[in-house]
Formats: structure tokens, C-alpha cells, sequence
């Protein structure tokens, strides 16, 4: 078993995890934040993405002991309470969610943009979101989501 350190949404925690789990898993099954997804588990849907000191990665492919003493942002830490995210909010209010099940990884890979880019063009939209697949939506709605969003930060 290895010790292991995270801060994740701003709560530390300390943990003791076989060396081989991902954090996927122990974000999941551990910390029971269950909005992150499993989708494919090879890296390849981003289903998974969460923010790591600042980066999106896919927490499938992560194992949790190179996590150790990391910043990680899972959807659950956007929402201040019962308050959306804008970005969250403008997926509900622009039709960027169908089934749901890609949306957190979405959400996450559009915020690190966002962060990184806070005013971005429908191109680099395309590219900031290019490592998550959707299979409702045709990514029309999700595009026009996140450009609702960087015009709401860009009134603020």
C-alpha cells in the first residue's frame, strides 16, 4: 500500500491505495465523486478529464501515486454550492448536453481552455475540446455552450 496526498476541490486528503489504482478509481471509489466518468478507459473518450495543477488529463490512464501531492479539479469542485458553474450553466441553458455522460469531461477540457484562453475562437474551441468524444450531440450545441460561456466571463 502507498500513502498518498491530493487536494481535490480544495480538500485535502490522505489515503492508502494499492500502487497499481488509477485516479480514476480512487476519485470514484474512494473519495465517491462520482461525476467524473469511465468511458473507455484507455485515454481515448475523456469522459474522464479532471484538471490537474492546472492541466486536463485523463484520470484513466493516471495512476493515483503520481497524483501525490497534486491540485485536482473535478466537475463536483466548478459549482459553489447549488450554483452552476457558468460554464456548467451555459451547457444547460444551450442545449451542450444530451445524455449527459461526456459532459463532465467536456465541461473540464472547455474550463482549462477557458482558463488558458478566456476569449477563443470556434477553431480553438475545436481544439481544446478535440480529446472528448460525444456520441449525442454532434458538438454544434457544445460549441455554442462554451462560446456562451467565454461571453458571460468576458462581461465580467
Amino acid at each position: 500500500m502507498k500513502q498518498v496526498k491530493l487536494t481535490v476541490n480544495g480538500k485535502a486528503y490522505e489515503i492508502s491505495i494499492p500502487p497499481w489504482r488509477t485516479l480514476l478509481e480512487v476519485i470514484r471509489e474512494d473519495l465517491k465523486l462520482t461525476g467524473t466518468k469511465e468511458g473507455c478507459g484507455l485515454g481515448e473518450c475523456g469522459a474522464c478529464t479532471v484538471i490537474m495543477d492546472g492541466k486536463t488529463v485523463n484520470s484513466c490512464l493516471v495512476l493515483a501515486t503520481e497524483a501525490d501531492g497534486k491540485q485536482i479539479t473535478t466537475i463536483e469542485g466548478l459549482a459553489e454550492g447549488e450554483k452552476l458553474h457558468p460554464l456548467q450553466q451555459a451547457f444547460v441553458d444551450h442545449g451542450g448536453l444530451q445524455c449527459g455522460f461526456c459532459t463532465p469531461g467536456m465541461i473540464m477540457s472547455a474550463k482549462a481552455l477557458l482558463d488558458e484562453n478566456p476569449h477563443p475562437t470556434e477553431d480553438e474551441i475545436k481544439e481544446g475540446i478535440a480529446g472528448n468524444l460525444c456520441r449525442c450531440t454532434g458538438y454544434t450545441k457544445i460549441i455554442e455552450s462554451i462560446k456562451a460561456a467565454a461571453e458571460v466571463a468576458g462581461e465580467k
